[in-house]
């Protein structure tokens, strides 16, 4: 690899992906960015590289094109899309404005040589992913989307803010669509090693969940967008690729059974998927899984 990534899309949430990756140490070499308007991929570029002189490590950004740019690319990171709208507009609803732009995205860049890997941000995450392995034809370990990781580092926040400890030191994941049918795997959860199912009552888990499932609308009814939790998480995604974690996170991934992408631990390293867990489910959870997969395979029904 020669470290090279490509935001396509430098909206708001990908212009504060583009800062977290500029502002975090990691490995990457070379940062491009691709905008319908050139002009503003050119201003954001010019904006970041303002920051290098202060940032613990330097790279090359630039304003690019699919044409100049693909074939060395090593990781694509899609935000390109329709904003979600004011007003409770459920990410679902964004999928027939979102999947006409992530389809001229991918075969542009497959028809210009990029043989790396997916990062898909753009929502509805778990829908867009597997859109971005049929229009590419790559295989499954190489399409990767944001999944549950927000969604899990808000779970862990809020659970640590009632508990009064580090949110890193909750071990905690929100799995499922990334959306309105998600919902926390509290039987596995735990905070060194004790369950969380101990320390707090069922009503405050399920008074947390709901909160943390809410968090974004609450977020966009208040400021429009959510872009800085999800600029953190995609860069966390992104140095897991790079340096070869080995790293579990909630991204959404291809399942063969159900034949969908959604968010479940995961292994994350060099090549981009390395194995999904076979985490242990309650029958409760099982059935909330199930339910979760079909939100999301009803919405790939409307487009495939």
């Amino acid at each position: 690899m020669s470290n090279k990534v490509m935001i396509i899309g430098t909206g708001n949430v990908g212009a504060s992906i583009g800062f977290s990756l500029v502002s975090s140490h990691n490995a990457i070499n070379e940062l491009v960015l691709i905008d319908q308007d050139q002009a503003d991929a050119e201003g954001e570029a010019m904006d970041l590289r303002d920051t290098l002189a202060v940032s613990p490590n330097f790279m090359k950004i630039h304003a690019g094109t699919y044409e100049k740019d693909s074939k060395d690319t090593d990781l694509v990171i899609i935000t390109a899309g329709a904003a979600q709208k004011k007003g409770g507009e459920t990410r679902t609803e964004l999928l027939t404005r979102n999947a006409k732009i992530v389809k001229e995205i991918v075969e542009n860049l497959v028809k210009n040589g990029f043989q790396g890997i997916f990062l898909m941000v753009t929502n509805p995450v778990d829908v867009l992913s597997y859109l971005v392995m049929e229009y590419s034809g790559f295989p499954s370990h190489k399409v990767i989307g944001s999944g549950t990781v927000l969604d899990s580092a808000r779970l862990k926040y809020n659970v640590a803010n009632r508990l009064g400890i580090s949110p890193k030191s909750v071990h905690a994941y929100q799995v499922g669509e990334h959306g309105d049918s998600e919902f926390a795997l509290w039987s596995n959860a735990n905070i060194g090693g004790q369950p969380i199912t101990d320390l707090i009552s069922a009503s405050e888990l399920k008074n947390i969940e709901t909160d943390t499932k809410n968090q974004a609308y609450e977020i966009i009814n208040k400021k429009g967008a959510t872009y800085y939790g999800i600029g953190a998480c995609v860069t966390r995604i992104v140095n897991c690729i790079f340096n070869d974690e080995n790293r579990v996170l909630p991204v959404s991934t291809y399942d063969n059974f159900s034949d969908c992408f959604f968010g479940f631990p995961t292994i994350v390293g060099r090549k981009g998927i390395v194995r999904r867990l076979d985490t242990e489910l309650t029958e409760m959870e099982a059935i909330r899984m199930q339910s979760s997969i079909n939100v999301i395979k009803r919405s790939l029904r409307e487009v495939l």
